[in-house]
């Protein structure tokens, strides 16, 4: 998506929808088609796009997703997730998948969906604390 902030593209459209979502996940090939490509330059390039669109993008919750990871040995796949990981300083979750086989597929959908069911959740508990102006809860009596 480089340029995307600057219009290139469908990108801006793209960026657009980002800020209506909950959890951003970043899709990062592990061994990119173009070596110069590394998965933290992937990386720190969306950042650098979301940041120059909407700065409060990276703000929002966003789990870092190393896709391709049947194209090295599962040790050296986890290896280099884990370095580029500590690279980048990255505090979030991340996962390692392989879309054509299959693995690590179905565990980021559990784990995808409790989020967004803790995130919703949360956002209902700050919408009634907002109606309730933070007054106590009416019907327990208390101040």
């Amino acid at each position: 998506i480089e340029g995307a902030a600057e219009g290139t593209g469908l990108g801006i459209q793209f960026l657009k929808h980002l800020q209506r979502t909950r959890l951003l996940l970043h899709l990062v090939d592990l061994v990119p088609l173009v070596p110069e490509e590394d998965p933290v330059t992937q990386v720190r390039l969306l950042e650098n796009e979301l940041e120059k669109f909407d700065p409060g993008l990276l703000h929002k919750p966003r789990w870092l997703v190393f896709t391709k990871a049947d194209l090295l040995p599962a040790e050296e796949a986890r290896e280099r997730a884990a370095e580029a990981v500590a690279e980048l300083g990255w505090s979030a979750p991340w996962s390692l998948i392989s879309a054509a086989m299959k693995t690590g597929t179905a565990e980021l959908m559990k784990r995808v969906s409790g989020e967004l069911d803790r995130l919703v959740a949360e956002a209902a508990e700050d919408l009634d604390e907002t109606r309730d102006g933070g007054r106590a809860d009416p019907e327990s009596g208390a101040p």
